[in-house]
């Protein structure tokens, strides 16, 4: 099952690829992967390294903060102990 960035990325990958007219071919080609692993980026089924994402970015002539856009953090999904303060132990 696809976490919710994973999604949420992918929805950002696609709207950014049809903005600029491209297919999932030309894009593939662009970053050097095929059409399909463009497909599954999209829909969530792969996740996206730091570096593809990068990459993705280059190729569509955006910033990396574009497939970040609208995706916000509730305190619930974050772990305990980040909303905890650390403390340092003299």
């Amino acid at each position: 099952m696809a976490a919710e960035i994973d999604l949420h990325l992918g929805r950002r990958l696609r709207r950014r690829r049809r903005l600029l007219g491209l297919t999932q071919q030309q894009l593939g080609d662009r970053v050097g992967v095929r059409f399909q692993q463009i497909q599954k980026y999209e829909c969530g089924a792969n996740r996206l390294s730091a570096a593809r994402l990068w990459e993705l970015a280059e190729a569509l002539e955006t910033p990396v903060t574009y497939f970040y856009d609208g995706l916000c953090a509730e305190p619930a999904a974050l772990p305990t102990s980040a909303l905890q303060p650390t403390l340092n132990a003299a």
